[in-house]
């Protein structure tokens, strides 16, 4: 079988994340500047970034949230992240 980002996607949205993780390594393997497979390793293996903390502010916005604009301006907010 050949192990692809595709299959090991497929997968993954199965819910079949082990084999996906083992997919994603074996091709960061033979391809280390593979970043779609290292982000997904990192994605996998539940490493994040530094967390610093919920935005209480933004939370609150989020969950009060009613318009088109608000929308926007908290998709606007997470882009920045």
């Amino acid at each position: 079988m050949v192990k692809t980002l595709t299959l090991a996607s497929i997968y993954e949205l199965q819910g079949l994340k082990e084999e996906a993780l083992e997919i994603y390594k074996e091709i960061l393997k033979n391809d280390v500047n593979n970043k779609e497979a290292r982000v997904a390793i990192r994605r996998l293996s539940g490493i994040r970034k530094k967390y610093y903390g919920v935005n209480e502010e933004m939370k609150n916005f989020f969950i009060e949230m009613e318009t088109e604009v608000e929308f926007l301006e908290f998709e606007r907010w997470l882009l920045r992240l």
